[in-house]
């Protein structure tokens, strides 16, 4: 903001010297423009509320312009841990995946041990990144009522997906019929549905990832090896850190 005001003011002071000089026949010195420069922008940089940033060569532009330093505020650390779910229940975790040309969501099922069960990855096609996502979490409801696994908790990183739970209208017309039609499984069991921060849920992102390499349906009944360290972080609950500025 201080770089803004400055630029501004020497487009405006600029100005100002032309005029005075073509219209007023008076010059205007450079000592008192650049005067009035700092002075306008010191002024700025001190009745604002935004906060500095950590960098050192902004602070070295700040004091330039002698203006006071207004610290970020301090990161909040959250600590982010798997949960298995209670005895019976299945947990299914779920993400999905995009690029500029294609989209892909995964997913992997654990027990209350935290025991693999079966995982799998999908290409969706196009659309954006909430369409993968809902996919996702539709073939874990497709999968989990094939296998007859009435109680099921389902966990994403999407708060959208968990809100489609609760208002279907948010869900794009194109897959509204297969919307529809997953709630309809849902009927005949116990569904839990949550949100996990993606530190979280790396297993399911890194399977969504995978999907970007394939062009159908994907399930693996024995963990494929290249995302068995994923795996083996969360079933031993090794946490991960969040780090945000509140």
């Amino acid at each position: 903001m201080v770089i803004t005001t400055t630029l501004i003011n020497i487009f405006n002071v600029v100005w100002f010297a032309r005029n005075q000089a073509r219209f007023n026949d008076k010059i205007v010195t450079g000592r008192s423009s650049v005067s009035v420069i700092s002075s306008n922008s010191n002024m700025a940089g001190n009745l604002t509320s935004k906060k500095a940033s950590s960098s050192m060569y902004d602070f070295t532009i700040l004091k330039k312009f002698n203006v006071n330093i207004h610290p970020p505020n301090a990161p909040k650390i959250i600590k982010v841990l798997w949960h298995p779910p209670i005895l019976n229940w299945v947990k299914c975790n779920t993400d999905g995946s995009a690029t500029s040309s294609s989209l892909a969501c995964g997913g992997i099922f654990r027990n209350n041990n935290a025991q693999f069960m079966l995982c799998f990855s999908e290409n969706t096609g196009n659309g954006n990144t909430f369409f993968a996502e809902l996919s996702g979490a539709m073939r874990a409801i497709e999968l989990a009522s094939q296998h007859r696994w009435t109680k099921l908790w389902l966990e994403c990183d999407s708060a959208m997906v968990v809100n489609a739970f609760k208002n279907n209208t948010i869900v794009p017309w194109k897959i509204r019929n297969r919307w529809e039609n997953c709630l309809a499984l849902c009927k005949s069991m116990q569904l839990l549905v949550t949100r996990v921060y993606r530190e979280g849920n790396s297993c399911a992102d890194t399977l969504a990832n995978l999907g970007l390499t394939i062009d159908h349906l994907t399930i693996w009944t024995d963990l494929p090896l290249c995302r068995r360290r994923h795996f083996v972080k969360n079933r031993l609950a090794m946490p991960t850190y969040r780090f945000s500025y509140p």
